[in-house]
């Protein structure tokens, strides 16, 4: 191959440090025309900017890899809400340009501010001044901004940053969105390989740069997505929980066990007819297997806490169920503290299912006031009446709380009182309860009985079904609450506290909304049982759990030649398993949790990373 000839350029890559490559040509053999020495692309630079500056090659696979999307180009974006406010800050971040020559010309004649100390500046329009001309108070478009200079690599996009902190006026931020496409200078502007643009991010950009430079992985990507949509106390410490690089290397450490099992395995395939192992092929599969299981028990339990995680990140739904005019919509408007449903004395007032979502007590609740559950004949119904139970049945299966609201039936003859159930919501409570272990029994109407019941006492008798005539859903005393909607209604009331025992309720409410969203930790030997450690698991999100799921299923495919007899004992037949496929099954399996941080093979992540960005 002919030996190629070139000079050195000087440019800024994507971590802004100036060095001097070879730039080749046609050949993909470089010789270093001072020393004669013939050099390899991926000895110079683990980022090589090839002859129109988007492409670079991976130090270990000597892939080209497009960047044009991530570097070259200045970007600048509005990082506050828009709409008018005290302070706006518009963040840039130069790419191939000089930073030095856009900050000079929105504030020409004033030295750059020391790296990350806030200063104050006079922000010019460019297009009103020149390098040869001191600026006029007629191009003056913020007199009293606070500039801040980030230099890279440690700054959040790992590039240099510029952040402009001016006066949040709607017409102020226009026009220093506007002045900073224009500081360029016109002679820079020149058609080439390296010519730099200005222009205003796309969505998720900033992020995505961080990403390719090293500076976030995926897990901690998503986190912040988490972090910006935070309402309650639960979502910000879900968050936060994510923000770390926790999850990221747990996830690599066992991608990294997976492909050293791959590698015992391929060590077979490769090396059997050629090399003595001391130990058999089955005998060695069986010692991959018993790490494979260990392994699958901790996939599974994250992918548990994941579930549990999107209920604090979507919200718990929690659907009141009951029959007709048991208050279900009082106590509704009485959760959320307005007139959210239509209260009326006349039954059957709530056909459709009305939801509202609040923060209690830190857990983002959607509440579902449903239509009433009535008992025998159908015929005597409206069409509207029975689609309005049809959903409230269906509200009640989806819902991950329950609320089975009754009513008392007072005896005051002999001082003694039931609980009225219609037997269609008693079935249906049952059911769910038994599926999901997710019902509290609320009693309403509790100012019918107080003179002559104590209402802490026979609140504990609610969980003796045989004296009240309930069939139990299995509800613990934490779980059964009795309450008045009427007495927390009533203005006489007003200077009591928690006259209607709502507040009692609620707390019920909390302890089991926190119950449903502890992390569940696994018994494994020798593994960690700190519940901080497993409560990182819950900050997983949905795409996260699709792919730990999808795991899981390949390694469940490398276990099913294997016969597992207790925890420790598992063997198999050299017969019954096919080391290429077990191979291919832990292959397939690390590429999975690859996927999940951002570092699979090329194109399985690039998928996944715009809908990531974007968010």
């Amino acid at each position: 191959m002919r030996n190629v000839r070139f000079l050195p350029r000087l440019y800024l890559d994507y971590r802004t440090q100036f060095r001097s490559l070879w730039t080749p040509r046609p050949s993909l053999q470089w010789v270093n025309p001072g020393s004669g020495q013939t050099i390899r692309p991926f000895h110079i630079s683990s980022t090589l900017y090839h002859g129109n500056g988007t492409e670079r090659l991976n130090n270990t696979t000597n892939e080209r890899v497009d960047r044009s999307s991530t570097t070259g180009n200045t970007i600048f974006a509005l990082s506050t809400a828009p709409g008018r406010a005290a302070i706006a800050i518009i963040r840039l971040v130069p790419g191939f340009a000089d930073t030095f020559k856009i900050y000079k010309a929105l504030c020409p004649g004033r030295p750059l501010p020391s790296p990350r100390y806030a200063t104050l500046r006079t922000l010019y329009d460019p297009a009103s001044c020149s390098s040869q001309q001191d600026p006029t108070s007629d191009g003056i478009i913020d007199p009293n901004a606070l500039i801040l200079y980030f230099p890279a690599p440690r700054t959040v996009t790992g590039e240099d940053v510029l952040e402009l902190h001016v006066h949040g006026g709607p017409a102020v931020v226009k026009a220093v969105l506007t002045a900073i496409p224009q500081c360029m200078p016109k002679d820079s502007l020149q058609s080439g390989p390296f010519t730099p643009l200005i222009r205003y991010a796309e969505p998720g950009e900033f992020t995505r740069r961080a990403f390719m430079n090293d500076r976030l992985d995926l897990t901690q990507i998503e986190a912040l997505g988490d972090t910006l949509a935070a309402t309650t106390e639960q979502q910000r410490r879900l968050s936060v929980r994510g923000t770390t690089s926790g999850l990221a290397k747990r996830y690599e450490s066992w991608r990294q066990q997976l492909l050293y099992a791959r590698g015992e395995l391929e060590a077979l395939i490769d090396f059997s007819e050629d090399q003595h192992f001391d130990e058999s092929p089955a005998k060695l599969a069986s010692s991959v297997a018993s790490q494979v299981k260990a392994l699958i028990h901790l996939i599974k339990a994250h992918s548990v806490n994941a579930v549990r995680g999107e209920l604090l990140r979507n919200g718990i739904s929690i659907c009141l169920l009951g029959s007709p005019n048991v208050g279900k919509s009082s106590l509704l408007n009485l959760i959320v503290g307005r007139e959210a449903a239509i209260v009326s004395h006349e039954a059957g007032t709530t056909r459709d299912v009305v939801e509202v979502g609040i923060d209690l007590g830190g857990y983002y609740c959607r509440f579902s006031d449903t239509a009433g559950l009535r008992t025998g004949p159908t015929e005597s119904l409206s069409e509207v009446e029975l689609e309005g139970m049809k959903r409230a049945k269906q509200s009640a299966f989806d819902a991950d709380i329950v609320i089975l609201l009754l009513e008392v039936d007072p005896k005051p003859e002999n001082r003694h009182c039931k609980v009225k159930i219609e037997q269609e919501v008693e079935d249906l409570a049952v059911e769910s309860n038994e599926q999901k272990d997710n019902v509290i029994v609320v009693v309403n109407k509790a100012d019918l009985i107080e003179g002559y019941v104590d209402l802490d006492d026979f609140e504990e008798e609610l969980n003796d079904w045989d004296e009240t005539g309930l069939r139990s859903p299995d509800a613990s005393k934490e779980r059964t609450c009795l309450i008045s909607c009427a007495n927390a209604e009533d203005p006489m009331y007003a200077d009591i506290g928690d006259a209607g025992r709502i507040q009692h309720m609620l707390g019920h409410l909390k302890k089991l909304c926190q119950r449903i969203t502890s992390p569940e930790i696994p018994s494994i030997e020798g593994q960690q049982t700190d519940q901080s450690v497993w409560e990182e698991s819950l900050s997983a999100t949905e795409r996260q759990r699709l792919l730990l799921d999808e795991c899981g299923h390949h390694l469940d495919s490398f276990l099913a030649p294997f016969n597992i007899q207790g925890e420790r004992e598992i063997s198999v037949d050299e017969d019954d398993v096919d080391i290429v496929v077990a191979a291919e099954s832990l292959r397939a399996a690390a590429n999975c949790l690859a996927k999940i941080t951002g570092k699979g093979e090329a194109g399985d992540v690039e998928e996944v990373l715009g809908v990531v960005f974007e968010k």
